[in-house]
C-alpha cells in the first residue's frame, strides 16, 4: 500500500518549534518532489513549502520564510519540516503530499494541489499559549 504518514505535531507555546516528519511506505520518495500544505479551520489550504526531487531546491511561503526549513533523507525515505518561532497563525492541521517528477532536475512548486499524487492523513499542530 502506497501512503504518507506525518508525525510531529502536537500542542506547542507560542515562540516555540517543532519538527514534522513525513515518511513514505510502499514506494520510493527519490522520484518525488515534496510538499507540505496546511489548513486552518475555516481557512483554504495553503501551501507552506517544498522541495525538489534532488532537494536542491527548496520553496517557502512568505509567511513561514526564514522560520520553517524543509529537507529530505531519501536513505530514510522521509521528509522533515522544521518549525521555529511558531505563533498561533500556524495552528494547522498539516499535510505532506508527493508528486512524480520525471526529470531528476525538475525544481518544485506548492501552488497546485492537484498535481501531487499522494497525500498524508495530516498532523494537528496548535501553537497556544
Amino acid at each position: 500500500q502506497l501512503q504518507l504518514v506525518e508525525s510531529g505535531g502536537g500542542l506547542v507555546q507560542p515562540g516555540g518549534s517543532l519538527r514534522l516528519s513525513c515518511a513514505a511506505s510502499g514506494f520510493t520518495l527519490d522520484y518525488y518532489a515534496i510538499a507540505w500544505f496546511r489548513q486552518a479551520p475555516g481557512k483554504e489550504r495553503e501551501g507552506v513549502s517544498c522541495i525538489s526531487r534532488n532537494g536542491v531546491q527548496m520553496r517557502y511561503a512568505d509567511s513561514v520564510k526564514g522560520r520553517f526549513t524543509i529537507s529530505r533523507d531519501n536513505a530514510k525515505n522521509t521528509v522533515y519540516l522544521q518549525m521555529n518561532t511558531l505563533t498561533p497563525q500556524d495552528t494547522a492541521v498539516y499535510y505532506c503530499a508527493a508528486d512524480f517528477i520525471g526529470a531528476p532536475s525538475a525544481g518544485c512548486h506548492y501552488y497546485r494541489a492537484l498535481d501531487y499524487d499522494y497525500w498524508g492523513q495530516g498532523t494537528q499542530v496548535t501553537v497556544s499559549s
